[in-house]
């Protein structure tokens, strides 16, 4: 599935700006071939996209918020090497090529994405240093709260704990809001930090962030039982073979759709107040919803009923 335009010039933004600020990298050729690798094999760039649309639903004139919006694809590259790991997902495909470690060998790959984390919040803390009051140290708050214990991190732990063993719906919602959905939500709320917006409206773009993020993994889950490996970039069918707990084991291929547009339906519904200036991140819901689609494993899904217009955000 194909980006709208809306979100294709700021996946085109994002694309431009981490070339420029990777090629001031300094180090190591070696690992920064290994980073380059990984941090440019490709992909919708979603997370650095939801920074600058959040941003831009609010005035222009403040900070810039591509160098946050490079930071968050840093952390989310990093999370990708390590996740492909042998002692993690064990795959050898990412993004259509093999993966870091098959690459250049597993300690590159984990000292790549450990280099990719680390910049990340030097990143962060250079860009806006000068901005005045807290908001350096702001953005760093956020960042290491959704790629850490309470985010990111423990949520790729509890996956692991959950891994052939029964997980109750609960327990995947939160392992999944923690390991996909908390950097997702952070995306937004950087973007809307640097936009300027007041407590309300923050709060409202928390809960679109919430649900687009375990909107995004429920899709994920769906493709994976779904896609082949031509057409999702990876190994496809690991969840089910590595004992995953998922959305589509735990609920069914149909529920868990029905489930999806409940979801994009609610991210609606919290930037409903934003009207046309939310134009992009209601698009990005949409696409998020859209994303499972038959796949040419010939395996296709059923499709929950179409929002109507009344559902819509202006």
């Amino acid at each position: 599935m194909q980006y709208p335009e809306i979100l294709d010039q700021y996946r085109l933004r994002a694309e431009q700006g981490l070339k420029e600020i990777f090629d001031r990298s300094t180090g190591p050729a070696p690992l920064l071939q290994a980073m380059g690798y990984s941090l440019f094999a490709g992909g919708k760039r979603v997370r650095p996209v939801l920074v600058l649309a959040a941003c831009e639903t609010f005035a222009p004139g403040g900070p810039d918020p591509l160098p946050a919006a490079c930071a968050i694809e840093y952390i989310h590259t990093y999370s990708l090497i390590h996740d492909d790991l042998p002692a993690m997902d064990n795959d050898d495909f990412r993004r259509g090529r093999p993966t870091s470690h098959k690459a250049f060998g597993e300690a590159m790959a984990i000292l790549s994405g450990d280099a990719l984390l680390t910049e990340a919040f030097g990143l962060v803390a250079r860009s806006y240093r000068d901005a005045g009051g807290s908001l350096a140290a702001d953005l760093l708050a956020e960042l290491a709260m959704a790629a850490g214990s309470a985010g990111m991190v423990g949520g790729q732990v509890l996956d692991t704990l959950y891994t052939n063993r029964h997980a109750s719906q609960s327990d995947v919602e939160t392992t999944h809001g923690m390991k996909t959905g908390a950097i997702i939500t952070a995306a937004v709320r950087c973007g809307a930090i640097l936009g300027g917006a007041d407590e309300d409206e923050l709060a409202a773009l928390t809960r679109y962030g919430n649900r687009i993020g375990l909107a995004f993994q429920v899709a994920d889950d769906v493709l994976d039982v779904v896609g082949s490996r031509e057409s999702l970039g990876k190994t496809a069918g690991k969840d089910e073979a590595q004992g995953k707990s998922t959305f589509p084991a735990l609920l069914g291929l149909e529920r868990s759709l029905g489930y999806l547009h409940r979801l994009s339906t609610e991210a609606h519904a919290a930037i409903s107040r934003f009207g046309v200036r939310g134009g992009a991140l209601a698009a990005m819901a949409e696409f998020i919803e859209g994303m499972p689609e038959p796949r040419p494993n010939g395996r296709a899904i059923p499709h929950a009923t179409p929002r109507t217009a009344a559902h819509r955000a202006p």
